[in-house]
């Protein structure tokens, strides 16, 4: 039996909180199916799955986005040179039920990402350092003090006289937290040159406040890396058409980093009013009949375009109109 080619091979990776399922295709040992194994989700695991396929010189390795439990074997085997591609499982579902694979397990799933490598070849995946994941931890935990906020304050308004007092008493906790949150933001901004510099740059954009600065920084490190379409397809903010036959459907946005977008709305609210680009693109649009959500998501792309070419050229934002005499 012959090894397989160092070209070619593809890995995917099913994960659970405890286990590793990893297929690679094609097998070392010739098998239709790859070769599959199982291991710890855990540093010893991922060593083991690395030492399997570190001299297989692996194309891509694909794994699931869990939100949490893939993050450690991602990392590692980035850090081992090895390109990874964390998906979003909907995709890998999908490409599932097109291949006829309607059963679910651990090692039929991780057959499939296998193939999905093989086959879709999705981008490789830019895993964070070190400190750009604490202060994605920072971030994410201020969006889960102001919901708590946010809900407290709802429960406020009908709770009994028995109740509020408590419920302020909470509140006022939460804002504490989320004071203490904003000083460990900018802490971590300022102990880190990058992080630093690229702040200065985004803010320099009308509409750009630290909310938004900092979330792109953390959760968007593509930004200045990809074209304006793949950005704007990888946050969300693409629309794509629904078309068929004769029928043209509406187009829509979907999909992509809800983090991103929800603040990456608030900042093209507020350029509508205070970024001259922007606000003029706006207008316009609505000036052409578009609905104002339409005409907002519009402009939440082009913030994008316009935040993703002053990372690409290290440039400070200047007002077009500031350029013409």
């Amino acid at each position: 039996m012959t090894s397989p080619s160092r070209q070619g091979v593809h890995v995917g990776i099913d994960v659970s909180k405890r286990t590793l399922d990893v297929c690679i295709l094609p097998s070392p040992a010739g098998g239709p199916d790859g070769e599959t194994f199982v291991v710890a989700n855990n540093q010893a695991g991922i060593d083991e799955i690395l030492s399997r396929i570190g001299g297989l010189g692996p194309e891509l390795v694909v794994l699931e986005a869990t939100g949490r439990y893939e993050r450690l074997a991602a990392i590692s085997i980035a850090a081992a040179g090895i390109a990874v591609a964390v998906v979003n499982p909907r995709q890998a579902r999908d490409f599932a039920k097109a291949m006829g694979r309607l059963a679910k397990t651990d090692k039929i799933d991780a057959l499939v990402l296998a193939r999905f490598a093989g086959v879709v070849e999705p981008r490789a995946s830019v895993i964070p350092d070190e400190e750009a994941r604490a202060l994605q931890g920072i971030l994410v935990r201020r969006r889960q003090l102001i919901e708590m906020l946010v809900s407290e304050n709802n429960r406020l308004k009908t709770a009994p006289a028995a109740l509020a007092g408590r419920i302020r008493a909470h509140i006022e906790w939460l804002r504490r937290e989320v004071e203490r949150t904003d000083d460990d933001l900018d802490g971590a901004i300022e102990g880190n040159a990058a992080f630093k510099a690229n702040e200065i740059l985004l803010r320099s954009v009308p509409g750009v406040g630290r909310v938004l600065a900092r979330t792109l920084i953390a959760e968007l490190p593509e930004l200045g890396t990809l074209t304006h379409k793949r950005l704007c397809a990888l946050v969300g903010v693409a629309p794509f058409n629904r078309d068929s036959g004769e029928r043209r459907g509406k187009r829509e946005a979907w999909g992509g980093r809800a983090p991103v977008r929800a603040v990456l709305y608030m900042g093209a609210l507020v350029a509508t009013r205070f970024n001259p680009a922007i606000k003029e693109f706006y207008q316009r649009l609505l000036d052409a009949g578009k609905p104002k959500k339409v005409a907002l998501v519009a402009c939440m792309r082009k913030l994008l375009s316009i935040l993703n070419a002053l990372m690409r050229d290290r440039a400070i934002w200047r007002c077009p109109h500031a350029l013409t005499p």
